[in-house]
């Protein structure tokens, strides 16, 4: 309950700041103040319409060339099986990596124990 109490408060005084802060810009403004605040707020709505209808247009016709390009198939689908193959692709050139260094190590023969300054027998 207090709660809401607070909450009616701070609209009230939300109210009454707002009416009070436009008095005062009308009382100092310079005349016309408003009417070129408002213009700029209309430019500024017309500015984001025009945004969002380009991006609407951009959208409709990345989606379009899509279709045009590949039909009907299913981008995600494709995708994915392109990750697929690319991380096998990635897993068999390692191991053809790691057999290759394997392969150019020189052999060395365990039981030549010459060399060894210790040993466990």
């Amino acid at each position: 309950m207090r709660r809401l109490v607070w909450v009616a408060v701070g609209v009230g005084l939300t109210i009454v700041v707002i009416r009070k802060a436009g008095d005062v810009v009308d009382r100092y403004a310079p005349p016309g103040a408003r009417q070129a605040a408002g213009a700029l707020n209309q430019a500024t709505t017309v500015a984001k319409g025009a945004k969002a209808e380009f991006l609407a247009a951009m959208r409709e016709r990345e989606e379009q060339l899509r279709r045009d390009l590949v039909g009907d198939v299913d981008v995600d689908a494709v995708r994915e099986d392109r990750a697929k193959h690319r991380a096998s692709q990635a897993e068999t050139r390692r191991q053809r990596a790691a057999a290759q260094r394997w392969a150019d190590e020189p052999t060395e023969d365990p039981e030549d124990d010459a060399n060894v300054p210790y040993s466990f027998f």
